[in-house]
């Protein structure tokens, strides 16, 4: 059975798991989950770092619309694996500077993802440490008047 590529924008499927074998027999499929009543003042970078816990996050995104004067934001987390999104819907509830409704979706792979999937992997790697120095001690002037009422 030939598997079919999606067409040209991405579709968000919402349905129960029970459904999921059955569509990835006609579509090769990315796991994600969709966060709704998200705050709009979080970034991409945050949701991104919140999900890292329960697997490799390959695309964040969010979305923001203003309506009736009140802004709103959703985002989109897409997983490597199946099971990773699982594990992040079952570890709710969720807050992300406050509370949000989380829903598990599958997505048919569209071609310009693996490209994406395979940058986002390699920047998920950690970054080293940079040394602190001696920042930390200069915070605190302190130690200098302390110095100058003993001379």
């Amino acid at each position: 059975m030939e598997v079919k590529t999606a067409p040209k924008k991405r579709v968000y499927i919402s349905m129960p798991n029970k459904y999921f074998a059955a569509l990835a027999q006609k579509y090769d499929l990315d796991h994600g989950l969709v966060i709704k009543d998200l705050n709009p003042y979080v970034n991409e970078g945050y949701v991104r770092a919140y999900f890292r816990e329960w697997g490799t996050v390959t695309a964040c995104k969010i979305r923001k619309s203003q309506s009736s004067g009140e802004t709103k934001a959703v985002a989109y987390v897409r997983f490597s694996e199946e099971d990773e999104a699982n594990r992040a819907e079952w570890a709710g509830p969720h807050y992300i500077g406050g509370d949000v409704e989380v829903r598990r979706v599958v997505s048919p792979r569209m071609e310009e993802d693996a490209k994406e999937e395979v940058a986002a992997v390699i920047s998920n790697k950690p970054r080293p440490r940079r040394s602190m120095g001696l920042g930390y001690i200069l915070e605190d002037a302190q130690w200098l008047d302390e110095a100058a009422e003993e001379e």
